[in-house]
């Protein structure tokens, strides 16, 4: 039995994410660990857990042994409206479900940070998300995939007016962002999606990295 868990299904690279794994049928069975009921929950393959973020200790029960576990929880400083409720989103709860997806035995356990993550940014959002992969690494997860994209782009769920002045400035100079710039390119959501599905199905043990240039070569390659 071939099993998915998903946190974040609601976002643009998680919606994308689910709708890929329900396309494809890779996968027997899709469970989503989400806050509130998804679009998705009336398809035969789903199976939604709603749970309080606080209280995911409530939700080890959905962790089994092979599982391939997906994180993509995220926001920003304004929609998070302060730093602690930001670290809440961006850093313990998706460490959470890291700890929770080792203790279940998961296989694969496959997550998005940002390019620019490190502990010792100037940053505050870098900072964050350095912490965290910093974590992750030091959990000696059986098979550890994070994904460091520039800027996401697509179509959102939620309202992010910054990062949709940005899609505008950066779409027409992404033909141009070639060689040593390709890294710097705007990722499109359903290249991250791809991507990270790819990735899962290669089922490989260590500790991987893919900046944005790497998750476009890969995004291409698992579409032929």
């Amino acid at each position: 039995m071939k099993r998915a868990v998903i946190a974040g299904a609601s976002g643009m690279v998680g919606t994308r994410l689910v709708k890929a794994l329900i396309e494809k049928q890779t996968y027997d069975e899709i469970h989503l660990i989400s806050r509130r009921r998804t679009l998705f929950h009336r398809n035969p393959l789903i199976t939604e857990h709603i749970v309080h973020f606080d209280e995911l200790d409530r939700a080890s029960y959905v962790f089994e042994e092979g599982d391939h576990v997906f994180v993509l929880l995220g926001t920003t400083m304004k929609q998070a409206g302060s730093k602690a409720n930001f670290v809440r989103v961006d850093y313990t709860y998706p460490l959470k479900l890291a700890e929770l997806a080792k203790a279940g035995k998961a296989a694969q356990f496959l997550t998005v940070t940002a390019m620019g993550a490190n502990r010792d940014s100037t940053f505050f959002y870098n900072r964050v998300k350095g912490r965290f992969e910093d974590e992750l690494i030091k959990m000696k997860l059986p098979a550890l995939h994070i994904f460091r994209p520039s800027l996401l782009i697509g179509e959102r769920n939620d309202v992010r007016p910054g990062e949709k002045a940005a899609e505008v400035v950066a779409r027409p100079l992404m033909k141009w962002m070639t060689g040593r710039l390709e890294k710097y390119r705007p990722v499109e959501g359903e290249q991250l999606a791809d991507a990270m599905l790819t990735v899962a199905g290669l089922e490989r043990t260590g500790f991987y990295l893919y900046e944005s240039d790497d998750i476009q070569a890969i995004s291409q390659y698992g579409r032929k």
